[in-house]
């Protein structure tokens, strides 16, 4: 918190002054209504003694609104009616500070929370604005997010690290594989079960698990709706386990979770919108605990992660660690699993947020 002197308390010594904090949710991308969760989420547990809290929603069509209104509104996405409450806004910058200009008035920002998950807010595009004019924010800077946006990229390089990632294969749109190549390629490098993924989606969205070759087609056809270049990789037998990492140069690594999806695999739906189960901590042995913990610090370091990421992964029946993948602004929602993997570790949801805005500003390099 900032000390300031206070005019009319002389005598009386420092007084707080709140943070003007922008929590960016939404956003033009496929997981716009779990972001609109997740910032709700977020910003009913944000302590108003210490911020003063600006909420920013990005439409689905990409426009920036300022909102006043009753936060239960961002659930139910009625936020867009309350007009009395909204304000469009602009960007300006004076090329050391962004904030937001409502009718040419700005409010410069000391700290941004994006809580957007996807593509135009979770893939290094609003961190590389953000780091232009030198605000501080939460989470991953440009680099490791676009990185972590990419899985073929991620996994490129946790594998040069020594770090286990299950063996994969890239298409790309523009490479105009036929069926035939892409099975014959599939069938010489991997075996059935395996999971066709957009390279740069989250939520599970556009995944597939396929268990024979008549099931490439369609789960091709639905990867590259989500994206232009998709992953064919290895299915792994074992416990689906989650990692939540907290830190810039020090990190906590969470007990691991263990998910139970209701469906196939934690699809989409599972994780989403039916009961799956989850058990915290994970249902494995000590060294195991402690193997995948370790594991995920190595992948947030190797990756250049800062501030905060969930690290998912498997536990394959031999005890090996397997990656998956990494997810630099994780999930907020009421049933999320990073808040919850910190609470286990005694870090409370509003002291969990203090923390990332501490991060967010330790980590101001630029």
């Amino acid at each position: 918190m900032i000390l300031d002197s206070c005019n009319s308390c002389k005598g009386k010594g420092l007084v707080p002054v709140k943070k003007k904090l922008g929590v960016i949710i939404g956003g033009k991308s496929s997981e716009h209504d779990i972001s609109l969760r997740s910032g709700f989420g977020v910003i009913s547990n944000l302590d108003r003694q210490k911020y003063e809290i600006y909420v920013v929603i990005i439409d689905k069509d990409g426009r920036w609104y300022l909102y006043f209104g009753d936060n239960k509104r961002i659930l139910d996405a009625s936020w867009k009616d309350d007009k009395e409450n909204l304000k469009c806004v602009a960007i300006t910058s004076d090329g050391c500070s962004f904030a937001l200009s409502i009718d040419g008035e700005p409010i410069k920002l000391d700290v941004v929370f994006p809580v957007l998950h996807g593509a135009n807010g979770e893939d290094g595009r609003l961190q590389g604005l953000l780091e232009l004019v030198g605000t501080p924010f939460v989470g991953c800077k440009t680099t490791s997010s676009a990185v972590c946006m990419d899985k073929d990229i991620t996994n490129c390089i946790l594998q040069r690290n020594g770090i286990l990632v299950p063996p994969w294969i890239v298409c790309r749109k523009k490479d105009k594989k036929s069926l035939v190549e892409l099975q014959a390629e599939l069938e010489r490098v991997l075996s059935y079960p395996v999971f066709v993924k957009p390279a740069n989606s989250g939520s599970s969205l556009g995944v597939s698990k396929l268990s024979s070759a008549s099931e490439l087609d369609a789960a091709v056809a639905l990867a590259f709706r989500a994206d232009d270049k998709i992953l064919i990789q290895q299915g792994v037998s074992g416990r689906e386990v989650q990692c939540a990492v907290l830190g810039n140069d020090e990190l906590i690594a969470s007990v691991p979770s263990e998910a139970v999806p209701c469906n196939e695999f934690y699809d989409y739906e599972a994780k989403y919108l039916k009961k799956s189960g989850l058990h915290i901590p994970a249902r494995i042995n000590p060294v195991a605990i402690e193997a995948v913990r370790e594991g995920a610090k190595r992948a947030f370091s190797a990756l250049g992660c800062s501030g905060m990421a969930r690290v998912d992964g498997f536990v394959d029946d031999a005890g090996k660690i397997w990656i998956i993948e990494v997810n630099t602004i994780p999930g907020f929602t009421e049933i999320s699993q990073y808040p919850k993997l910190m609470k286990e570790m005694g870090i409370g949801y509003v002291e969990l947020l203090d923390r990332l805005i501490a991060l967010a500003c330790e980590g101001q390099r630029w």
